[in-house]
């Protein structure tokens, strides 16, 4: 028994040690820019507004959907720290998920100066290779 045991423990670690490497260095679409609609970088916005992202050259789809050229938004909030393309993308304050395959948000932010990015992640939430990031924009809340 012990070793029926042993060897059906052996088996789910190997798939899921294969599905995590398997959904590292998903391949980026060709030519692909992923860019905010708005804000534009320098905006000065009093209080809570609407965050549209844009993307050209793959297509937005929900988390857990593994179709090829596609996956979904990620935005980063005064993230300072360098994206590991071998780890999914944080959830937290700072790095929200757009897993329902949104292209807009309401954010608040408090007042005061903030870094805004976006990152596109594959079903799993791991950056494509190479990563799809926006540029990093500095928007300001009164």
């Amino acid at each position: 028994m012990k070793i029926i045991r042993f060897v059906m423990l052996s088996v789910v670690l190997t798939l899921v040690c294969f599905g995590a490497a398997r959904a590292q260095g998903k391949p980026a679409g060709k030519d692909t820019v992923l860019y905010f609609v708005w804000p534009q970088n320098g905006a000065v916005i009093k209080g809570g507004f609407w965050c549209r992202f844009g993307l050209r050259g793959m297509g937005v789809t929900h988390a857990g959907d593994d179709f090829k050229n596609s996956g979904h938004h990620h935005l980063l909030i005064d993230v300072t720290e360098p994206l590991n393309p071998n780890e999914p993308i944080a959830s937290d304050k700072s790095h929200l998920h757009f897993g329902a395959g949104q292209t807009e948000a309401r954010i608040e932010l408090q007042p005061g100066k903030h870094t805004l990015q976006l990152v596109l992640g594959d079903a799993r939430h791991y950056p494509f290779d190479p990563p799809v990031v926006s540029e990093k924009i500095t928007v300001t809340i009164k």
